[in-house]
């Protein structure tokens, strides 16, 4: 009986760049719907004309993730009239690593048998088992890959070595379910980044909220647009033009955060703030302390706040919070803000 995560994997498709620089769609099982396949096309890199290889990435469109492994071709070999392609699997779930090491080996059988039978093979064994074995071209295991792992993959230490005190803003953005958008021009960059911002609100869980790799497409920023609350990585530098698409704005090569008008408000900044970045700085700045454990620190200032708001929801109709009951706590103005926020994010505002 298959494992339940092998159930997440829904596709795996095959890009060519061929001697006459045309870059192709050439196969997929069992299928992709043509927007999404438009999407894959524009990140496998091999459409960039001469900007260089990204050898791995992943992001997500309309619910689906998407990770592309890109290699050349190493002649002698029987792809004799292929210089690179790209090897797309889409998924119900985030995981680079787990995906990253098995497209590795879909790619070295495809460079192996020049046919993508072979993939095919591959694709169906771990579907239906969990593991795809050999030899001569490398083994996957799909229960050597968990998702806390991933989770823990990303770096909050480099997030606050960059940020320091102002991680403070990322904090309470990702808290309130903000919509944040990092531009950087290194797509590796953005794929760091954005992926380790989730771990700030550990509680949740919730790695859905990224998108580490969008592009300024039409089809793109519509499926952006239906989320409520998201992390949105940019190549292009355009899109520091666009306040519609963003509540929070990060330069990641200039390290500076902007804070749009709009959300200055609900992103006030009071003494539970300064509480929780002293933590956050303190804690990712020991040498000592493992990204799991500054993960747990921030975790644990998080859930006193928690606890805090869950408290006052119990003394109030529904246990729902409304704006007349946090008055009555005569809290200082800006925390009295965030909680009525962080509230309407956790779901116990009254509306």
């Amino acid at each position: 009986m298959a494992a339940p995560d092998t159930q997440l994997m829904l596709s795996v498709g095959l890009i060519e760049k061929d001697i006459n620089g045309d870059t192709l769609w050439v196969w997929c099982y069992p299928s992709v719907s043509p927007e999404l396949r438009d999407v894959l096309l524009n990140k496998c890199c091999l459409t960039h004309g001469n900007q260089g290889l990204n050898t791995f990435v992943f992001s997500q469109f309309c619910r689906t993730w998407y990770y592309i492994s890109t290699v050349e071709v190493q002649q002698p070999t029987a792809l004799t009239k292929v210089t690179h392609f790209s090897i797309a699997v889409t998924a119900k779930d985030f995981n680079p690593e787990k995906y990253a090491a098995f497209s590795r080996v879909l790619c070295r059988m495809y460079m192996k048998h020049g046919s993508p039978v072979k993939m095919m093979e591959g694709y169906i064994a771990v579907l239906t088992k969990g593991i795809c074995l050999s030899d001569e071209n490398g083994s996957f295991v799909i229960k050597d890959y968990d998702v806390r792992k991933a989770y823990l993959a990303g770096s909050v230490k480099d997030v606050v070595a960059q940020f320091g005190m102002e991680t403070i803003i990322l904090y309470t953005a990702v808290m309130l379910k903000k919509r944040i958008v990092v531009h950087h021009p290194r797509v590796e960059a953005l794929l760091e980044f954005t992926r380790a911002l989730p771990a700030l609100t550990w509680h949740r869980k919730d790695w859905s909220i990224v998108h580490p790799y969008v592009s300024l497409t039409d089809c793109e920023l519509e499926n952006l647009k239906t989320c409520t609350g998201y992390i949105a990585g940019f190549v292009d530098p355009e899109v520091s033009n666009r306040s519609d698409l963003f509540d929070v704005f990060i330069n990641l090569p200039d390290r500076e955060i902007i804070v749009c008008q709009a959300a200055k408000e609900a992103m006030a900044m009071g003494k539970v703030h300064r509480d929780v970045g002293l933590v956050i700085v303190q804690s990712a700045g020991d040498t000592e302390r493992t990204e799991a454990q500054v993960i747990k620190d921030i975790s644990v200032k998080t859930r006193e706040i928690l606890a805090s708001l869950a408290s006052l929801a119990e003394e109030c109709e529904n246990s729902k919070i409304t704006l007349e009951s946090l008055k009555q706590c005569h809290f200082p103005p800006a925390t009295e803000n965030f909680l009525f926020h962080l509230a309407a994010a956790e779901q116990l505002l009254k509306i």
